[in-house]
């Protein structure tokens, strides 16, 4: 045979070779059994031949290896770990109750847990404490990830602490503490069960890759590896001006309407632009989501809130002319704050008369669109869950791990998993818990309606998490549970306390569970043991808090009064109490029925149900075109969900921030993204955490706030955004008297 018949029949044989080696690698990329936005096929193809995964954002940040001999469950990270989860949990309740506050994120115990683990390993002595280790040597990263996951179960105040508040302060309700703890638990652990058994779904499948956590995987292994390879408050002090860099408005301090369209802080922020790293992350890190879901949620605020929120408002519609155009407060006919009190009868139910005489409820403009926004997207997730999600579902519902399509899911299916009767047990105790609470105490909530609440958090759980998994965006359900409670349960605060958070904090808490399992997963934490730190993670920091709180009422004077003179006002049980009464005891019968002032906001609904519809046919029609990455109307029409408190200063440049990193240097300079994107995310968050903590506690906190109160607090770079129509929430209306309609009822 010639020589170069022999070269042409080697070269054919390599090309077949890589050929079949491509077609091998394309075939598992049926990942998702859904139209993925996230996936590009040719960085996806590479993923898969080098047996990594076919998302580059997950390749960047996560290891496609694992090491089962490294120590993880050791007695040095459950010690360290119930440290944090006594600390912060303990910190942040008490600082829940003060203004001005502060928040202690996990963020603060992965960056402080490192030395700490470092120090332990070079100082204590390697002796054995009943069998167990004291030091077993340097200090893993296995470790770390799970002090941190302990950390941040319970980091934030449990919502139901929140009810205990609240029956107390505005009701003069105080059950003993077996009430409380079983509540708490009831209302925390829930959750853990259902994203436990939901994990098939939300965790397992590659294309569920829960972004944030991905920010999260590269400050772990930034500390741990010497070379990093890979492929609301206001955030300032001594110049609050470039937070709410609002400079039109400097320009023109007077003009009510150059104000409204252009301010922060009851403006539509037209202004664009923070250099406050605080207010561009206040909703997510714009670094870690996916650019087309930032243009989704971009896409929202512009057509509702830049667009539709003026037309409404400059035409007068809700008598908005008399309200600033933004704000998170409720109003009365005066223009005043809406005085709840004026409403009560004694026996804490609604006086219709007094209720007559006094005022309808006013709302902002942007307060009443962000409600009719909630509706569209309660129907608008159910029905895009089932035109694009309905095989991805049924695919996984029939899929056990280490038939996943991933090398991550193939790693972790060496370890022995947790039996799903575990979550079960979790679910049936907790449930007994919540019955308990119910029929004991005096709370007027049928167990019907604890029923109706799982069940609509067990509805919502996997299409909220997928889109979740999927953009970084969650859908609340804290809307629909107030309005249901409301015409079902009417006029019984306490039943519509309870029935939203077995609703909407249950479906809450199981996807902060179901994150932290993806975390547990890309990181190789055996499911046992980190179900195990789970579990006692949240049921100490639900008790710390109470305890915290129990103490806090007990020995701190005019406790919840706004004249308390350490700063104590509550302000989050003051406006939790606040929309007990107004869904509760008002009603959204008297707010949002047909022929009342907002009910024209329920057409929300059926415009959630067509928007879907409407992208699911033309992708069918045109199934390449722009509509595969504008089709998630969930995202659209809830990525807003934060406004109020939130305001446009807080998703403006953060989707400016978001279009440069996610778009235009990941599309130009992809090496250095996936080397330095998400490292540059955990050092962004972690600079923040840091400086938010030492500003409190060095210069807020001290002096009751007073420090700096005559100079460096009232120069111009500190009061100019204030002194102008945005920051005094000017109304284009002057009122004379008062507003509105003349009966109402």
């Amino acid at each position: 045979m010639p020589a170069y018949a022999h070269h042409s029949s080697s070269t054919g044989s390599v090309e077949k070779m890589d050929a079949e080696k491509t077609a091998l690698a394309v075939d598992p990329l049926a990942l998702a059994d859904f139209d993925d936005p996230n996936i590009n096929k040719e960085e996806a193809i590479t993923g898969v031949l080098e047996d990594d995964s076919p998302y580059p954002e997950v390749r960047s940040a996560v290891s496609n290896t694992d090491d089962m001999s490294m120590p993880v469950n050791t007695l040095r990270a459950w010690i360290m770990g119930f440290f944090w989860v006594l600390i912060i949990p303990g910190l942040n309740q008490f600082f829940f109750f003060r203004y001005p506050s502060v928040n202690i994120t996990g963020i603060v115990a992965q960056l402080l847990s490192f030395p700490m683990g470092r120090l332990w390993a070079a100082v204590v002595p390697n002796i054995s404490v009943f069998g167990a280790r004291l030091n077993q040597g340097p200090f893993t990263i296995k470790e770390h990830v799970l002090i941190t996951i302990m950390a941040t179960v319970g980091w934030q105040s449990a919502y139901a602490t929140d009810i205990i508040a609240v029956q107390r302060v505005f009701y003069g309700q105080t059950y003993n503490f077996s009430y409380q703890w079983m509540l708490v638990m009831s209302t925390q652990l829930i959750g853990f069960s259902l994203g436990g058994i939901m994990r098939r779904f939300l965790v397992l499948p590659p294309s569920m890759i829960w972004p944030t956590n991905l920010v999260t995987c590269a400050l772990f292994n930034t500390l741990h590896a010497q070379t990093y390879s890979g492929i609301g408050n206001r955030g300032g002090y001594l110049f609050q001006a470039l937070s709410y860099f609002s400079w039109v408005c400097w320009i023109a301090p007077d003009n009510v309407v150059v104000n409204q369209l252009f301010g922060y802080e009851s403006g539509l922020g037209m202004s664009l632009i923070t250099f406050d790293w605080s207010q561009i992350t206040y909703v997510v890190n714009p670094l870690a989501t996916p650019w087309w879901s930032e243009a989704n949620v971009l896409v929202g605020f512009v057509a509702f809130y830049w667009i539709l929120t003026p037309i409404l408002y400059y035409t007068n519609t809700w008598y908005s002319k008399f309200l600033p155009i933004m704000s998170r407060t409720s109003y009365d006919n005066t223009g005043a704050g809406y005085n709840v009190a004026a409403i009560l009868g004694t026996d804490g139910v609604l006086n219709v008369t007094a209720y007559e005489e006094y005022s309808p409820l006013f709302l902002s403009t942007t307060f009443a669109v962000s409600y009719g926004l909630s509706f569209a997207s309660i129907t608008a997730t159910i029905t895009h869950a089932v035109l694009f999600f309905r095989k991805q579902i049924w695919a996984q519902s029939r899929r056990s791990i280490d038939e996943q399509p991933d090398i991550h899911a193939r790693l972790m299916a060496r370890y022995r998993q947790v039996p799903e009767w575990w979550y079960l047990i979790v679910f049936v105790a907790m449930f007994v818990f919540g019955i308990i609470v119910i029929e004991v105490w005096p709370t007027q909530f049928p167990v019907w309606g604890f029923v109706l609440a799982l069940l609509i958090a067990f509805f919502y759980i996997i299409p909220i998490g997928m889109i979740q998994a999927i953009t970084n965006q969650q859908v609340g359900l804290n809307v629909i549970t107030e309005l249901v409670v409301g015409y079902a349960i009417p006029g019984r605060p306490l039943a519509m306390m309870l029935f939203k958070t077995w609703g909407y904090i249950t479906m809450a808490q199981a996807l902060q569970f179901a994150s932290d399992f993806k975390l547990g997963h890309y990181m190789k934490i055996p499911p046992r043991t980190m179900f195990a730190a789970q579990v006692s993670a949240a049921a100490v920091a639900g008790t710390v808090q109470l305890g915290v709180q129990a103490w806090m009422f007990t020995n701190i004077a005019d406790m919840c009064s706004l004249k308390q003179p350490d700063g104590f006002i509550c302000p989050n049980t003051q406006v939790f109490g606040t929309a007990s009464i107004i869904w509760g005891v008002i009603g959204p019968q008297r707010q949002f029925s047909p022929g009342q002032m907002y009910g024209g906001l329920l057409w929300f609904f059926l415009i959630g149900v067509l928007c879907p519809l409407a992208a699911w046919m033309i992708s069918l029609k045109w199934p390449n075109s722009l509509i595969r990455y504008i089709n998630f109307f969930p995202v659209i029409f809830t990525g807003t969900g934060a406004i109020p408190p939130a305001t446009a200063v807080n998703y403006i440049p953060w989707a400016i921030v978001g279009f440069i990193f996610q778009y235009v240097i990941r599309r130009r300079h992809f090496s250095w993204w996936t080397k330095y994107n998400y490292v540059l995310a955990a050092a962004l968050d972690s600079g923040l955490a840091v400086s938010i903590v030492l500003i409190f506690f060095c210069l807020q906190y001290p002096a009751n706030g007073k420090i700096g109160a005559n100079n460096i607090l009232t120069w111009w770079g500190n009061t100019v955004f204030l002194n102008t129509a945005d920051g005094r929430g000017a109304s284009y209306y002057t009122i004379n008297g008062t507003f509105g309609p003349t009966t109402w009822g």
